[in-house]
């Protein structure tokens, strides 16, 4: 019989990230939470504070001792969201987002790449339908998902131990869709939109596929 697995889940402080780490916890295993704010994750996670828009932070985040030896996934499920037309976009909306959605997540896979690949894991990358097109006033954010995009695909080229899938939900019910509504100017309704729980079972389920076969992308699209 085999132990608990390990995993790794960025923006397991709300929304899809939240109900992954409290699904992967409820079934055994151990989740290391990777949040700014103590206490954000759910109980029972090993929280490793990171501000996710510190390069050098992250730089240096696989040394932590806290860390297993081998990791089985590791999920990136953080994200930020600034929308705006490109003439009116300031340098600091281009830049966290792209620090937080697409540096993050690289930065962390290389720092734990060697736990990655001692357990043959798989790493989880939660875009969106943003990485496959992008609309006026969503530049910043597009441009931030499309290169995620990139990222999973060369990592999953340069990385033969390890699987690699990216997740491109539609809009989804979390905290970051009530943003963009009242960005938008419209009203939020989250009963028209996916639910985290949904996406959350496309995401364990790229976990938990045999070895045998592997599942490079993901579209979930709302269904109504």
């Amino acid at each position: 019989m085999t132990g608990p697995s390990n995993h790794l889940v960025t923006g397991a402080g709300s929304g899809i990230g939240r109900v992954v780490a409290e699904r992967l916890l409820a079934r055994g295993d151990r989740v290391w939470a990777v949040v700014r704010t103590r206490g954000r994750a759910p109980e029972g996670c090993v929280e490793v504070l990171a501000d996710l828009a510190d390069a050098q932070t992250l730089e240096a985040i696989g040394e932590a001792e806290r860390w297993p030896e081998s990791l089985d996934s590791a999920v990136h499920a953080a994200g930020v969201v600034e929308l705006g037309p490109v003439a009116e976009l300031s340098a600091s909306a281009w830049q966290d987002q792209l620090a937080v959605n697409l540096v993050a997540p690289a930065l962390l896979t290389r720092a734990l790449l060697p736990r990655l690949r001692a357990a043959r894991g798989t790493v989880v990358l939660v875009n969106s339908g943003s990485g496959l097109r992008a609309n006026p006033a969503w530049a910043a954010y597009a441009a931030s998902k499309f290169g995620l995009r990139a990222l999973a695909d060369a990592l999953r080229e340069e990385e033969p131990l390890i699987r690699v899938t990216s997740v491109f939900p539609g809009r989804t019910a979390t905290a970051m869709q009530e943003k963009v509504h009242a960005q938008e100017g419209k009203e939020y309704d989250e009963g028209r939109w996916i639910r985290p729980e949904t996406v959350a079972d496309a995401v364990l389920g790229a976990i938990e596929l045999p070895r045998d076969a592997t599942v490079p992308e993901i579209s979930i699209r709302p269904g109504n």
